[in-house]
Parts: C-alpha cells; sequence; structure tokens
C-alpha cells in the first residue's frame, strides 16, 4: 500500500477546491442536495418523527440551526433532527455497493455549520461533494461481503467520516485536523443490522450525522486522536470490521474518479433494494392495461440478500413494515397505478382487499441469477396470460438516474403544505444556482416555512 488511507482521504477532503470538482460531480451533488431536502420535507410525516423531534430538542440548548419545514433548534438537535428527516419515510439515497444512505449523514450537518458562519453556496457544495466522496471511499474499502457478515450497517459506521469530511472542508481544515476528525469519527462508528425490521436502523443514519459532527468540533479544538483510524492494526475499522477490507479500492484513483456518482436516488418511497422491482412493475402498469381484479398470481424474483430483507412480509403490521415489503408494494402498485407516501398511509395499506392480495395473490422468491437490486416480475391474468418485465438498473441508479426535472416535482410534490409555493421555488433555484448563491443562512431562512404537523410522539 503506497499510502496510509485515513491520511490519504483527510488529504483529500482537506484540499478539494470547487474548481476540482467536475461539472457533471457538481451537478450530481446539487441532486444530492435538492433530494435530501425533498425527502427531509416529507419526513414530517413519519410515524416516529415526532420523537425524534422531541429527542432533538432537549438533546442541547440554543436555537441558533434551522430545522427544514419547522424550527430553529440547537446545532446538535437540528443536525440530528434534519438527518433523521431525510430517512424517516424510506426514500432518500442510497449507495448500493454498501447499502448505505449517505445523504442524510453528510448533507444536515454541512447546512448546520455553513448556517452558523454564514458560508456560501459554492462552500457547501464542495463540502458536499468531500463528504460524498470520503464517505463512499471508505465503503468501498470495507471489502462489503465481510462488512455484511458480522452483522454492521454502513450509515452509523462510515456516515460519521463523511459528515466529518463535509464540516472539516467548511471550516478548512489542515490535512492533520481532518485526519483527526476521522480517528474521532471512527471512535464512533456503530451500528448494526440487528436493529434491521425496526425504526433504529434509520437512528444509524441521524446518529452518524451527530457523531460526525462532535468529531469534526472536536478536531477543530486539536482534541488529540489517531490519524490511521482506518489501518490501525489493533482496532482500526478495516481490521476490526471487515478482516483487513481492501484499503487499496479506498484511495484508487481519488479525485479523478469519483465515487459519489453511484450514489442512487429514488422517485418512489420503498426500500432502495426493491427498487428495482417497482421500476419493472411501473414498466408493466405502463404499458399494459392490466385490472388488478383480473390478475390470478404475480411472481417477483429478487435477487437472494433483497427476498431475506423484504419477502417475508407478506403481511405486515404498519407504515414501516409496509415500505419494507415487497408483497404491499407490488400489491399497492398494481392497484394504484401510482406510488407515493398516500400509498403508505394506513387507510391505504389497512385495506383488506390490499391485505388480501399482498398476502395472497404475490409470491416473492429468492433467485441466484439476480443481482443486488435487480428484479424480474411476471403477472398473470385469470385469463392466463403473462406479462413480464426485468429490471437491470433501477430508476435513479448511475445507469438509470432521475433528471434533476424528476427531482424538482418530488421537492415540490412533498413540500406542499410544508412551504409556501413561491419558497418552493426560490429553494429549486437556490440549488440549481448553488455556486453563486451568496449565503446559506438565506437557504435555510427559506427552508423554515410554515410546517404541518409532525407525527405524534407516542
Amino acid at each position: 500500500m503506497a499510502a496510509e488511507v485515513t491520511q490519504t482521504l483527510a488529504t483529500f477532503a482537506a484540499k478539494l477546491r470547487y474548481d476540482d470538482i467536475p461539472d457533471r460531480v457538481r451537478d450530481h451533488c446539487k441532486n444530492l442536495l435538492l433530494d435530501a431536502l425533498a425527502c427531509a420535507v416529507a419526513g414530517r410525516l413519519g410515524e416516529e418523527t415526532g420523537q425524534v423531534a422531541a429527542f432533538a430538542a432537549a438533546l442541547a440548548e440554543g436555537r441558533e440551526a434551522t430545522v427544514i419545514g419547522g424550527e430553529a433548534l440547537s446545532l446538535a438537535g437540528a443536525t440530528l433532527l434534519n438527518a433523521y428527516l431525510v430517512t424517516a419515510v424510506t426514500m432518500c439515497d442510497v449507495y448500493r455497493p454498501t447499502l448505505t444512505h449517505i445523504t442524510p449523514e453528510v448533507i444536515p450537518p454541512a447546512l448546520a455549520i455553513a448556517e452558523r458562519d454564514g458560508l456560501s453556496g459554492r462552500a457547501l457544495l464542495t463540502a458536499i461533494a468531500a463528504g460524498c466522496e470520503v464517505t463512499t471511499r471508505i465503503g468501498l474499502g470495507l471489502d462489503y461481503p465481510k462488512f455484511r457478515g458480522r452483522g454492521w450497517h454502513g450509515p452509523g459506521v462510515i456516515g460519521p467520516f463523511g459528515a466529518a469530511a463535509s464540516i472539516g472542508s467548511l471550516l478548512d481544515f489542515d490535512a492533520d485536523t481532518m485526519a483527526q476528525a476521522f480517528g474521532l469519527a471512527g471512535s464512533q462508528a456503530a451500528g448494526t443490522f440487528a436493529a434491521w425490521g425496526t425504526p433504529t436502523v434509520k437512528f444509524h443514519q441521524c446518529r452518524g450525522a451527530l457523531s460526525g459532527l462532535m468529531a469534526a468540533l472536536l478536531a477543530q479544538q486539536n482534541f488529540v486522536a489517531t490519524r490511521e483510524f482506518l489501518t490501525a492494526k489493533d482496532g482500526g475499522l478495516y481490521n476490526a470490521y471487515a478482516d483487513g477490507g481492501k484499503p487499496d479500492a479506498a484511495i484508487a484513483e481519488l479525485g479523478t474518479r469519483w465515487e459519489l456518482e453511484q450514489i442512487a436516488l429514488r422517485l418512489w418511497p420503498s426500500a432502495s433494494l426493491i427498487q428495482g422491482m417497482v421500476t419493472a412493475l411501473f414498466d408493466i402498469v405502463d404499458k399494459q392495461d392490466i385490472d388488478a381484479a383480473g390478475i390470478r398470481k404475480v411472481r417477483i424474483a429478487l435477487s437472494p440478500g433483497a427476498h431475506k430483507m423484504h419477502g417475508g412480509f407478506n403481511t405486515y403490521k404498519a407504515k414501516f413494515e409496509a415500505l419494507l415489503s415487497a408483497h404491499y408494494t407490488a400489491a399497492v402498485v398494481l392497484h394504484d397505478r401510482t406510488l407515493t407516501l398516500a400509498q403508505f398511509e394506513p387507510e391505504r395499506y389497512d385495506d383488506a382487499k390490499l391485505r388480501t392480495f399482498a398476502a395472497e395473490r404475490v409470491e416473492v422468491v429468492g433467485d441466484a441469477s439476480i443481482d443486488g437490486s435487480q428484479a424480474k416480475v411476471d403477472v398473470e391474468t385469470a385469463g392466463g396470460q403473462i406479462v413480464s418485465a426485468r429490471c437491470e438498473h433501477p430508476l435513479g441508479s448511475y445507469e438509470n438516474p432521475l433528471s434533476r426535472a424528476q427531482i424538482e416535482q418530488k421537492f415540490r410534490a412533498y413540500a406542499d403544505g410544508v412551504l409556501p409555493e413561491a419558497v418552493t421555488a426560490e429553494v429549486i433555484g437556490a440549488v440549481d444556482r448553488l455556486e453563486h448563491f451568496p449565503s446559506v443562512a438565506s437557504l435555510m431562512q427559506m427552508l423554515r416555512g410554515a410546517p404541518r404537523a409532525m407525527a405524534a410522539a407516542e
């Protein structure tokens, strides 16, 4: 290995400047930001959002940082709550090589620091690029099958590094201070798949954001930490979490090949690994005139990993399990020919006909010939006709990306009732010209808006 990975990535993040970022990468960073804001305004409808909001308000005193679609909280509270809002309703980004959501950890703390310090949109754009590239690169070096085999969940493990990188970029850290921030971030790396099927998997994201914030602010005070956290022989991330990992992969072509471009987005709510299934279903319903009442059987083939995570919810308890359920998602797409958060409200997922259809007419299997988020769907009608579709690249992936117009529409749809229409247009314009936008504080002031009520805390 030519260079120590922690320090190499720290040097990259510390020295990254706006002019170093290719136009296409800047555009993707804008897409990531606008998508995260769309998810955040939608996140106010999350089942547990009220609980997290109450916790965030109690976390620390202060009102210096904006909560998206809400009132100001402390720096820590706003970071935590905004990160939860981004991931609350299961339609934020995903870096599929490590099944890690990136924007909930990277963007909220960057927004909070940029707002506090009155920094420019150009500085924010550079910070988002630094944070997202560091997070994906560290994940690339994990040797994910071994990491996953030990039960680790990416957002809480690698997310703190990306959050620390984005803040370090905004605070103009030198390489040594950035490496210290990474050491402090790694000391908080945690979160396992024992939480799967519960809202705690979403807590991993917001806790990762807060951990990165604490790491960077401590490093700014020159708090002493290891500068070689990733490869430390005794307890380093790659050795302790993944049997040594593949550290060379983390820095291969660094600065010339941008791994953050592989971060996928979601047009529809529902789990990232079943986005290929949803893409295939819409390929069918958009081209075929199929009456759901006349469907005899729906057969869905997912990758073994996706089947393990999403094929067991033929019955489901409430919104979160419905969002994870391949059975319910297929049933509601075929019946409603659309998929928004309205399909995951109680009056829809509790419909008796839909529950029966999901449980009795949708068959979900694992298929070793299918990889990742790919899917194959066969719909058999009562008359014996079989209509099929296969998805190789889900909508929103690098190979099949969302357009800026689709992301803007997603933001408009979920900002309705949270932000005034004119403000929604201003936010879209601000993100579009982010490198020329003078103050992130002005953007955050727009995003306070007039919020509708969050889901009530239990």
